[in-house]
């Protein structure tokens, strides 16, 4: 069993006291950790250094991410094909046009929207973690995801930070 920690839309520069406490507390069990965009800048991501880790780049990404990422990435784990991406254009229909951007794949990791999904479309399990900093939601905590592959596939599970 492998357990991934799932972040999307910090909208940061620098990791903050609250991202260290998410390392050291929601994501201690985790083995790697998805970034689904958003970022700001790459710095962000010190606050995950003991872990492996994917990212993407997202539309409000600083040069010195969009230099370094990807707008998109297949990661395998356990035999299972994950699909991370950030997102794009408007929140109505965003999944249709993400759903598109991937052949062959079990899960879609994405962010943008700010609003958490977990569920099937197609049979293709549609994950996406909220925000880290998600005051657009009516929330100043936001939210995370933990993905769990295991020989029954892969399920997720949001997080309330």
């Amino acid at each position: 069993m492998t357990k991934i920690g799932v972040i999307s839309d910090t909208h940061m520069r620098m990791p903050n006291e609250r991202m260290f406490r998410l390392a050291e507390r929601q994501f201690k069990d985790v083995s790697m950790v998805l970034h689904a965009g958003d970022l700001v800048s790459i710095r962000v991501l010190d606050a995950f250094i003991d872990k492996k880790v994917v990212a993407v780049c997202g539309n409000m990404c600083e040069r010195d991410s969009t230099q370094v990422l990807s707008p998109k990435e297949v990661i395998t784990v356990e035999g299972v094909r994950i699909g991370l991406i950030h997102g794009y254009g408007s929140r109505t229909g965003l999944e249709d046009r993400i759903f598109k951007e991937f052949d062959d794949v079990e899960a879609i990791v994405y962010g943008h929207t700010h609003s958490p999904a977990n569920h099937l479309k197609q049979g293709v399990l549609m994950f996406n973690p909220g925000a880290f900093t998600s005051y657009s939601m009516g929330t100043e905590t936001g939210t995370v995801g933990v993905l769990t592959v295991d020989e029954k596939g892969i399920s997720g599970e949001i997080l309330p930070l």
